[in-house]
Parts: C-alpha cells; structure tokens; sequence
C-alpha cells in the first residue's frame, strides 16, 4: 500500500468538472470590486468579503506602495528575530485601540492567529469548548493545542452550559466563537456566552474576522457591538475581509500578549506580516474612521438585500449581516444555481459538504458598501428567476 494510493480514490472534484458545475478556483483578472473580470467575462460580485470596498481604494494602494519603497517587499525572518518593523508596532497600538484591548499581536494570517492563540493558551489536561459552526481555523487550532476541545450546539446556551457542567467538570477552558458566522451569517450571543463562562471560570475568545468593518459604528466588531469588550479575554481579528490586506491578529491585556509573543510557535516560526499588508490595514482602519458611512451603506445594502430575499422565498436562516445564505437544499441544487448564475454573470460561493449538510447545502452571498442600487436591482432579478427555474423558490 502507498502512502498516495488516496490520491487515487480522490474522484469527486473530478466528476464535478467533467459536468461542467466545478465552482472553486475561478481566476479572476482583475482588481476586487463590485464587478470583477472572470475568464474574461465581466461579472457582479456577489460574494466578496471586501465588506467596506476598501481592497482597491487609492489610498490603501498608495500606502502600500510607499511603505515597499520605504521597507521593500518583505522582512526576511519572524517577528522574534528580525521581522519586526516600526510599522508593525504601529499597526499593534492602533488594532489594540480599534477593539479596546490593551495591547495586540500581528500574525502573517489570520488563520495563523487563531491557531497561535489556541495553541498557546490551552494546554494538556485543559479545554477547548467550540461552536459547532466555528471556523476551520479554529478546530486547526484545537488540533494543534495539547488539550482536548469540546463541542457545543450553534449558538445553544444550554447546551453550552451542560457541556461546561459535564465535560469539563471545572478544568480550565477556553470558549471560542466566531462574532459573525462566516457561512450562517448569524451573530455570537456573546454576552450570554461571557456570562455563563465567568460563572465556570473559564475564558471567552471571540474571532471577529466577518465582524471587523462590519459591527459597531466605529468598525470594532462584535464584542464591542454588543457591550462586551472588557468580558472578552482574547479577541482575534483578520485583514482579509473589511481591512483590505492580509493578516490578522489577537487583541488582550498586555501580559496576555506578552506571554503569546514568546510561545506562539505560528509567530516565532514563520514570516512576519510584509510592510506593505501593515501599512494597508493602517490606511483601511483610517478610511473607516473617518467615513463611518461606508457601514451605514453597508448595513443599507443588507437590509435590502435580506428584505428582497424574503420576500421572493428564499429561506435566508437567522442571518442578520452582510454575510446572507440562500438555503437551497441537496448539493445538485446548489451546483446548478452556481452554474446559472455564473452564466448570468453573477459570481457567488457555493457551499458543500463537508462544510455543510449534505441536504442543507448553501449559496452564500455577501455585501459591500460599494454595491450601487442598480446591481443589487441586477443581480436580484436574476436570484429570483434562476431560484424559481431551479426549484428553490
């Protein structure tokens, strides 16, 4: 037997491409925007995670360009030998001030945060106590992590407490959420969930990747959205999404981030942020501070669209944020609302199993600031007559 013979029964993607309904590493040829260039073919974005419209702004570009001018493409080692620039420790105080922490940690990924962070904090004998529909990222970090993770229903307080009463019986534990689910759409019930870990003694971390740019009047996410930033311990942060870069980060009370700094093995151990992702984030957070109305047409758009959505028949779920899924049932409807609407011009992500049900099977869509009237009008009347020639509504 060889250690490849799986390569071999991997046959699904490939079946999918022969039907011509293989939805995932589209190229698109240009710039990230409302409309994108794909194969060729000019397409609405309907599934973009650039929340504030930021990723292709003047001004982050030009930031970009000149902090490379100044520290060139990159740094050449880990933040814990030579990768650390002033650039970065600015890029630290002003996330730290966005979410009202302390003190914060710039990671090259986000995904990178998340199993940095959990990793270091729970040990062996201690636990990791999840949403069932947490990011991957997260579970990547209970699996890098010496201690055991536990499971609670989405966004169930009661079964989150009766797994704290009778799996973790007292232990020391982390609670991990996500503040906006990236698939669902739904918010975190954080204060219920800091309320019920306080009184088991356990500590609350909250990823705030879809809610960055997205909750709060000021940008700062969920926790501060719903009046729990002092009752967070950790909060973990992306670039990808709102902030129009890549990276992320964790946010904490200073010897939190102290400890983190000299024991989180994806931060000692591999690059750090190039300057000009720095100096990016550092100019999207300043566009967001002074134009908070790109969330006002943000959250404008949404509205919209979820109010739309219902009112033609799609079943939307609990979603209440700019992250908005089509429920469509079996995979075969999922793949052949892609590959309609793909023909339409509209690019949104299909979402399957493993990620979901096998008969609960997604489109999901998302919105930004930037989305004119007339192409959520657009990409509407398209949703509705491919849903009804589809069968889903």
């Amino acid at each position: 037997m060889s250690l490849f013979d799986k390569i071999k029964k991997f046959t699904a993607a490939k079946e999918v491409m022969a039907l011509g309904h293989y939805p995932y590493f589209r190229v698109i040829n240009s710039e990230q925007d409302t409309e994108v260039m794909c194969n060729g073919k000019k397409m609405l974005m309907m599934g973009s995670n650039s929340y504030l419209g930021l990723t292709n702004h003047p001004r982050v570009i030009e930031a970009a360009r000149e902090a490379t001018k100044k520290y060139g493409t990159g740094c050449a080692g880990s933040r814990f030998l030579n990768g650390t620039l002033d650039i970065h420790l600015k890029l630290e105080e002003e996330l730290a001030h966005l979410v009202g922490k302390e003190a914060s940690l710039a990671f090259a990924a986000g995904y990178m945060a998340n199993l940095g962070a959990i990793s270091t904090f729970v040990e062996k004998g201690e636990f990791i106590v999840t949403d069932k529909y947490d990011h991957a990222s997260i579970l990547d970090g209970c699996i890098l992590s010496a201690g055991k993770m536990v499971r609670f229903n989405h966004n169930n307080m009661k079964h989150l407490k009766t797994v704290l009463e009778k799996k973790v019986k007292g232990e020391n534990a982390l609670i991990v959420v996500d503040g906006i689910f990236s698939m669902e759409g739904d918010i975190a019930n954080i204060p219920e969930i800091c309320k019920i870990a306080h009184s088991h003694n356990a500590k609350v971390m909250v990823d705030e990747a879809h809610s960055i740019g997205v909750l709060h009047k000021t940008g700062a996410g969920a926790a501060m959205h719903l009046g729990c930033t002092d009752d967070v311990d950790l909060i973990m942060g992306t670039f990808s999404k709102s902030l129009a870069s890549v990276g992320g980060f964790i946010a904490a009370d200073k010897d939190v981030i102290h400890y983190l700094k000299h024991h989180a093995r994806p931060l000692i151990f591999s690059a750090s942020l190039p300057p000009a992702s720095a100096a990016s984030v550092l100019e999207a957070m300043k566009i967001m501070q002074e134009e908070p109305e790109r969330i006002d047409r943000l959250w404008e758009n949404t509205n919209y669209m979820a109010k739309n959505f219902r009112a033609m028949g799609f079943d939307i779920g609990n979603s209440n944020t700019p992250v908005i899924p089509l429920h469509v049932g079996d995979m075969m409807n999922s793949f052949k609302m892609w590959k309609q609407l793909d023909e339409k011009g509209v690019f949104i992500n299909p979402v399957v199993p493993p990620a979901v049900p096998p008969n609960d099977t997604l489109i999901r869509t998302s919105f930004m600031a930037t989305h004119t009237r007339k192409q959520l009008d657009e990409a509407l009347e398209k949703f509705e007559a491919i849903g009804k020639n589809v069968g889903i509504i």
